[in-house]
C-alpha cells in the first residue's frame, strides 16, 4: 500500500465567525483547525471514535508548539497536512502544517506529542498490535521526509550575549633608564 508523504487529510475554509478584531484567523481556531486535523488523523490510524467505543481507550495531546507564519482571511481556503515523526507503543509525535490552499503559503505548524489513554483507568496504555502496525507502515513512508524546521523547538527569551565592557587600559609610569655614569 502507498501511503500519501504527507498525509493530506483535511480540508476547509476559514469560516468568518473565526476572525478576530486584527481581521485575521483568531489564534484559537488555528488550534481548533489542528484538532480536526488530529481527529482526521486518528481515524486514518483507526483511532478515532469508533475505536474509543469499542476499546474504551483514546489518544489525549500532552504537548503541544503551534507557529504562526502568515496570517489567514475570512474565506480562505486551508488545507492541513500530517507527518509521522515517531512513535513508541504509548506514544504519537506529529506535525501539522497548514496551508493557504490556493496560495500555497505555509500559514501555521503544530508539532504534538499523543499519548494512548486506558479511559477506565485514566492512564497510558500500549496501543494494540494493528494500530502499530499501521504507524509502523506510516513511519516508513514518512521517514525520508526531511524534518520540519520547526519541530524540536523551545520556547523563551534567549538572553543577548554580554557585550565586553570597555576595556580600561591601566597605564604604568615608564621607568626612566639611569645611567650609572
Amino acid at each position: 500500500m502507498r501511503l500519501e508523504t504527507p498525509l493530506s487529510l483535511y480540508s476547509g475554509v476559514v469560516p468568518s465567525n473565526w476572525i478576530d478584531y486584527n481581521g485575521h484567523m483568531n489564534v484559537a481556531y488555528y488550534v481548533l483547525a489542528f484538532d480536526h486535523a488530529t481527529d482526521a488523523f486518528m481515524d486514518f490510524l483507526g483511532m478515532g471514535q469508533d475505536y474509543r467505543e469499542q476499546y474504551n481507550c483514546s489518544a489525549f495531546v500532552v504537548e503541544t508548539h503551534v507557529n504562526y507564519q502568515r496570517e489567514l482571511m475570512a474565506n480562505d481556503p486551508m488545507r492541513i497536512t500530517t507527518q509521522l515523526l515517531g512513535f513508541d507503543s504509548k506514544r504519537i509525535h506529529y506535525f501539522h502544517r497548514l496551508y493557504h490552499d490556493e496560495r500555497r503559503f505555509l500559514s501555521a505548524t503544530s508539532e504534538l506529542m499523543v499519548i494512548h489513554v486506558d479511559l477506565a483507568e485514566r492512564h497510558s496504555a500500549s496501543m494494540p498490535l494493528a494500530v502499530l502496525d499501521r504507524l509502523s507502515a506510516l513511519m516508513t513512508a514518512h521517514v525520508q521526509l526531511p524534518r520540519p524546521p520547526q519541530s524540536g523547538r523551545v520556547i523563551g527569551v534567549r538572553a543577548k550575549p554580554a557585550t565586553p565592557s570597555p576595556t580600561i587600559a591601566v597605564v604604568q609610569p615608564r621607568m626612566r633608564a639611569r645611567s650609572h655614569g
